[in-house]
């Protein structure tokens, strides 16, 4: 019976430090202005409770991003078209794109501060091996000649720098922001 206890305590305690620290990221200018401190403090655990379930800031990060994008990820691997599977991969393409830019565009501070976390690489990043994986299996669907590298170059278009860098520097409106990069999808996947 004590073990359950501590594996409920446990499971709390992680929702408790992911909802501290999404909402303490949500009100920041960046993840990385908030410290370990802050978020300990406003979930009611000890600062020791986050580094060894997170490890550092950058593990917390990732481990915010990954719950904030669970809605995202569900609707690509089993949900309805056109993001779900069993689409035509010039419909889904599209769509795959769309939905990773509107996340971004919701979610810019922690895409920028998640992207900068990635040991060097964005590319060795979790996250982005699934979406490549996803993307690539969508474009082996259409006539592009080398899905891999299409999927490279169709996911630097949604990179968080880039988007942060037309929403906020060239005051690129969301909507002309989608809109330009759906048609460069069209012209991508014929």
């Amino acid at each position: 019976m004590p073990e359950r206890k501590a594996r409920a305590d446990a499971a709390r305690n992680r929702e408790a430090v992911l909802a501290a620290a999404d909402e303490l990221f949500a009100r920041s200018d960046s993840p990385r202005g908030v410290s370990m401190e802050q978020i300990a403090a406003a979930a009611g655990v000890g600062k020791g409770t986050l580094f060894r379930r997170f490890g550092d800031r950058d593990g917390l990060i990732r481990a915010v991003f990954a719950a904030r994008s669970e809605a995202v990820r569900a609707a690509v691997e089993s949900g309805p078209p056109p993001l779900g599977p069993g689409v035509p991969g010039r419909e889904r393409v599209p769509a795959l794109l769309d939905a990773l830019l509107a996340f971004k565009l919701d979610n810019r501070h922690l895409a920028l501060a998640l992207e900068e976390t990635s040991a060097g690489s964005p590319y060795a990043a979790e996250h982005y091996g699934w979406w490549h994986g996803v993307m690539c299996d969508a474009l082996r669907d259409t006539a592009v000649p080398d899905a891999g590298f299409a999927a490279h170059a169709l996911l630097a278009a949604v990179r968080a720098d880039l988007v942060e860098q037309l929403a906020a520097t060239e005051g690129m409106p969301p909507d002309e922001m989608r809109e330009r990069l759906a048609a460069y999808a069209e012209k991508v996947v014929g």
